[in-house]
């Protein structure tokens, strides 16, 4: 597994009901997901076992990426499984409560090595989710601010 996998670890210093709130409203996903410089559409957004999300993510460039997953396994504050289609790859993401702050554990596991260096090395996602984490960062302090 470790060589089709991209994993991220990440903590932040928020409420464990903050952290699920904004990784599960599409309200608040649009502000943060993606790399930088990214916007995004959201479709579709059925939060639930075998529920479908369907999103366009905006590059900065003005090019159009359509994305397609199925949720396929939501625990409440611990835990997100999707398929992601096209290309193809299962995303868990879990959450550790740790009191004041949470514990960030995002995973992508590809369903090869070759698809792995193809999405990993040739498409730098090991950057962007870097920057994804850089984003939800800014927008949980953004949000602590305004409250």
């Amino acid at each position: 597994m470790k060589n089709r996998e991209l994993r991220t670890y990440a903590h932040f210093p928020v409420s464990i009901d903050l952290l699920w709130k904004v990784w599960t409203e599409p309200d608040h996903l649009i502000h943060w997901w993606g790399p930088k410089e990214f916007t995004n559409t959201i479709h579709q957004w059925d939060f639930q076992n075998e529920g479908e999300w369907k999103m366009t993510m905006h590059g900065p460039d003005g090019t159009n990426y359509p994305n397609r997953s199925i949720f396929k396994e939501i625990i409440p504050h611990k835990k997100i499984v999707f398929e992601h289609f096209n290309p193809h790859f299962i995303t868990t993401v879990s959450f550790e409560n740790q009191g004041d702050s949470v514990l960030l554990d995002w995973s992508l596991l590809f369903d090869s090595e070759e698809m792995y260096e193809i999405i990993v090395k040739a498409h730098q996602a090991d950057k962007g989710q870097q920057e994804n984490i850089e984003k939800l960062t800014l927008y949980l302090a953004e949000l602590q601010i305004n409250q």
